[in-house]
């Protein structure tokens, strides 16, 4: 077994269990109530953030009970690290969304960078609408703009480095049935 693999299960065997896999499940089942009812009657668009919103999106989507269009849009600052940079798109939107409600699904809402340029660029792309629903809501007081909230918030979580659901550690750990922190950070 190589040092970063093993760095990497320790990481896991060393975490803070911050939600558990059925209060995540119970948060994302609230989610699609209160996302059924304001957009059920929108024929919105629905983009899931590649790759942190795949499992949410993947969790949540089926449980939308109206009509949508379903497609994927990949941003990143992070490229696999702890800390992020600048914007890099990898797969911008291929659906139509002009005139159009868009809801973007994505892991977490920390700092917002990422998702505050994606809702930019869907307004200015011509969207009537953006809306968000983030799995997690990172509790701090550096968030990219003042105004930046997410319209549907499954769960908080205090300001440390989560994984799981989604949220990755270095690239691993997505699968993580649960939300996590990493120890010390």
């Amino acid at each position: 077994m190589s040092a970063d693999l093993a760095h990497i299960r320790q990481v896991m065997a060393e975490a803070d269990c911050l939600h558990p896999e059925a209060e995540v499940e119970a948060a994302i089942d609230a989610l699609a109530t209160k996302i059924n009812a304001e957009l059920a009657d929108r024929n919105p668009v629905v983009f899931c953030v590649m790759n942190g919103g795949l499992i949410f999106s993947g969790k949540l989507v089926p449980k939308l009970n109206f009509p949508l269009e379903l497609s994927y849009l990949h941003a990143t600052r992070y490229r696999n690290e702890t800390s992020g940079g600048e914007l890099f798109w990898k797969a911008k939107p291929e659906i139509s969304f002009i005139d159009r409600d868009v809801l973007i699904i994505d892991d977490i809402l920390d700092e917002g960078h990422t998702l505050g340029a994606i809702i930019d660029f869907c307004r200015h792309a011509g969207a009537s609408a953006v809306h968000t629903a983030v799995l997690v809501d990172k509790e701090h007081a550096r968030k990219a703009r003042p105004d930046l909230k997410a319209d549907f918030v499954g769960l908080t979580c205090v300001d440390r480095y989560v994984f799981g659901y989604g949220m990755d550690y270095k690239g691993y750990w997505r699968n993580a049935p649960g939300i996590y922190a990493v120890k010390g950070l």
